[in-house]
């Protein structure tokens, strides 16, 4: 895992590539606190911050082919760097380190474009081909590293995270109130999108190549649910899930650094800990959230999960205060607008797992997306179904689809029976099974003076999706989880973000490709939408205690508006002060004066869930402009040797190759 962060600016004034690369790495250096190094030629530089996880001692980057035409910047892991290391010597080729880097680099030198199939992990890249002077970015399937981009006359820069452009000369952050505006409504950016004016994200599964003033965009995989149907028998589908996931879970515990697993205490977790447990060579460290307010806390599951497989557990117990205390820090990793606050513990349990000398830690994300977890898949299919259910059936499935929810209980079942009634007929062109979702976000949407359509661009998305229409409704919302939520959100802000804060790195079993495709697969026989992951169940039988088996999924969630009512810090004063809101660039201070005072000022039990969002959406992005947007000074870090300890340095740039350059 590590940081990655450069530009291509031709008409830079010439000697100050050095200064503006380090200054850009500083500014990323969580993400990578062991080492950091850079390539600069005139008005070009490429620059890394390393967490070292696979070969320790010789893979420091960048790194250059034999060569030394290709220059590679790598973010991530390649699981499979083992086979492929194999494959790639059976061609002639040879290797200098055991690093996966160096894997991904004689890959791209082999295969070109045509590699990126074949990379299993999570990633994101940079190779600089000096012959031709293209540059290539490539980001995995899943979205589970991120990469942005800035493209402008005469400049293009690039970074793991926006912060590092603050670093360049004449950059300024501004808010794009479209862009928000749809991020309220959706609860995440769009794959390609940023809350920010001319900040682009490379989209999962795609390469951008510069060639000169030109910009390729490829799609080198195209995400599909729509796969062969499984047609053995049930006994073979559970081998069939169980043995993937374990080769899967073994993959991910490649490395020289001891691996850890974040327990939450649900099915998903425990599977990654049973199997973790199994195949670890060492004895097997477990991570968890508690929370002091019991609606929240799940530690008995976890604790009960921990013994069972005698795991050496840590469990760190969040307060409101922790929360409150902890959000404008965690805003400013996250870099987007969050709709709940469920982020801030990651944070914090991230420093405890990096306190506690560990580096990396498998997680259970992607399971509820991959094996039907969620309740949207269920309420998915009762609204499909709507019209051909009797009633008193309707009534039951209701019952059944969030019973942790207050208000989801009997003394509101007529009111949904309505409302479920009324969102049986798509309004959203493609958007049938998120439409009450996106009810919330069309409330929070209320807070810009402009929104417009905010669903619009999700719309054409959908719309211009190969395959998409001939999806089932259940296909249909898992694509939308896949590529909002979960990469989003769920993988983004609430996972790796939140993780590199503090030098973590967060592997996922579930999201595999194998297992997504398997998922995919197994699941119209036996996962139907209406019972919880059936499958996945039946193939851990008997190898998880009973209770976690038999327990309902308990999202994970954590207090939202209501920790403000009893902790009051400063920084509350931007969504307090109707002058404050007013400077963030489209907002409706009028609304959100009215949306503030009603959640300060009524019981927690009268502050409805669209409420609390739209609060912590907008005092999320009151923090993100006080962060990026009021502050506009071009930071200019210490000297490099104060902030990074720099193991590689390439100049080519004609000023110092006059003076020997450094190496």
């Amino acid at each position: 895992m590590c940081g990655l962060a450069g530009f291509v600016a031709p008409a830079l004034e010439a000697g100050v590539e050095h200064r503006i690369t380090t200054s850009m790495l500083s500014l990323i250096r969580h993400r990578g606190p062991d080492e950091a190094g850079y390539y600069l030629d005139d008005g070009f530089a490429l620059g890394a911050v390393r967490l070292a996880i696979v070969d320790l001692t010789s893979g420091a980057q960048p790194m250059a082919d034999s060569t030394e035409r290709h220059w590679i910047c790598f973010n991530g892991e390649l699981y499979n760097h083992v086979e492929l290391r194999q494959e790639l010597r059976a061609l002639g080729r040879t290797f200098r380190t055991r690093s996966d880097t160096e894997v991904v680099l004689q890959a791209w030198v082999q295969w070109g474009h045509r590699c990126l199939t074949r990379f299993n992990g999570a990633f994101a890249f940079a190779i600089r081909d000096t012959l031709t002077g293209d540059l290539h970015l490539a980001r995995d399937r899943y979205g589970k590293r991120p990469l942005f981009y800035v493209d402008r006359p005469g400049e293009f820069l690039f970074a793991s995270e926006m912060k590092a452009f603050q670093a360049f000369p004449g950059f300024r952050f501004e808010f794009n109130p479209r862009e928000l505006a749809s991020i309220f409504s959706v609860w995440t950016p769009l794959p390609d999108r940023t809350p920010f004016k001319g900040i682009r994200q490379l989209p999962p599964g795609h390469v951008l190549t510069l060639r000169g003033e030109r910009r390729l965009l490829d799609a080198y995989d195209e995400f599909r649910l729509d796969v062969t149907p499984f047609t053995g028998s049930t006994a073979e589908a559970e081998h069939l899930v169980h043995e993937t996931l374990r080769r899967s879970v073994e993959l991910r515990l490649r490395g020289d650094v001891e691996v850890g697993v974040y327990l939450s205490g649900g099915l998903d977790s425990s599977v990654v800990t049973r199997l973790a447990a199994e195949l670890s060579t060492h004895e097997l460290r477990t991570f968890s959230v508690a929370f002091e307010e019991r609606d929240f806390d799940e530690s008995g599951s976890q604790s009960e999960v921990a013994k069972y497989f005698g795991t050496r557990h840590t469990s760190i117990v969040i307060s409101s205060a922790d929360i409150v205390d902890n959000l404008p820090a965690a805003v400013r990793h996250a870099e987007v607008p969050a709709f709940r606050a469920a982020f801030v513990p990651m944070y914090l349990l991230s420093r405890q797992v990096r306190d506690s000398g560990v580096k990396t830690v498998l997680s259970g994300e992607g399971a509820d997306e991959a094996f039907l977890g969620y309740s949207i898949f269920r309420e998915t299919l009762l609204r499909a179904s709507w019209n051909e259910l009797p009633e008193e059936e309707r009534s039951d499935r209701i019952a059944r689809l969030h019973p942790e929810l207050a208000h989801f209980g009997p003394a509101h079942r007529s009111h949904l029976t309505g409302l479920f009634g009324n969102f049986a007929t798509e309004r959203l062109p493609g958007l049938f099974s998120h439409e009450l979702r996106y009810q919330n976000g069309r409330f929070a949407a209320r807070l810009f003076q402009d929104a417009s359509d905010p669903f619009a661009d999700l719309v054409a998305l959908v719309r211009d999706t190969s395959g998409y229409t001939a999806l089932s409704p259940i296909q249909k919302a898992q694509w939308l989880e896949f590529r909002t939520l979960l990469t989003g959100y769920l993988l983004s802000t609430q996972g790796e973000r939140m993780s590199l804060a503090h030098g973590v790195e967060n592997r996922c079993p579930f999201l595999d490709p194998a297992v997504v495709r398997v998922a995919a697969s197994v699941n119209p026989r036996f996962n139907d939408g209406f019972e919880e992951k059936t499958i996945l169940k039946r193939a851990f039988h008997g190898e998880l205690p009973e209770s976690v088996v038999a327990r309902r999924k308990q999202p994970y969630r954590a207090p939202g508006s209501a920790v403000f009512k009893g902790h009051r810090p400063d920084y509350l004063e931007l969504v307090l002060s109707r002058a404050e809101v007013a400077k963030i660039d489209g907002i409706n201070a009028v609304f959100a004066e009215r949306l503030v005072s009603k959640v300060m000022s009524t019981s927690v039990a009268e502050v409805s869930t669209k409420e609390d969002q739209a609060f912590m959406l907008l005092l999320t992005t009151a923090l993100l402009n006080q962060q990026f947007v009021a502050n506009q000074e071009a930071y200019m870090g210490a000297p490099s040797d104060a902030v990074l300890k720099l193991t590689t340095t390439v100049d080519r740039r004609r000023s110092a190759l006059t003076t020997g350059g450094t190496r």
